[in-house]
């Protein structure tokens, strides 16, 4: 007779476990029954149910032509004449928050 279970072991960041356990904690789904889901998924799917895609970056002045070069510059002109312009402080003081997550 076959077992009704099977064990599955995997090593995760200690925070990464935390965060998402707390989540599913308050949602009251178990680890087991959230793993099951994404196991039949990717079997109901025949793939990853999330996109794997490398997010996209901007691009290095190496990397541009003139003409895109331009256009960037021009479209940072025009946002700024909008008054969507924000102080370099607060930019600088995002990207370092966002990078200290």
């Amino acid at each position: 007779m076959a077992s009704k279970t099977a064990n599955v072991l995997a090593r995760v960041e200690p925070s990464v476990k935390e965060q998402a356990e707390s989540i599913m904690s308050q949602l009251g789904i178990p680890v087991s029954v959230v793993i099951n889901m994404l196991y039949k998924q990717i079997i109901l799917t025949k793939s990853i149910p999330f996109s794997l895609a490398l997010p996209s970056r901007p691009l290095s002045r190496e990397e541009m032509d003139e003409e895109a070069f331009e256009a960037m510059i021009m479209k940072g002109y025009e946002q700024s004449k909008a008054g969507l312009a924000r102080p370099m402080d607060e930019v600088f003081d995002e990207i370092l928050r966002r990078i200290e997550e």
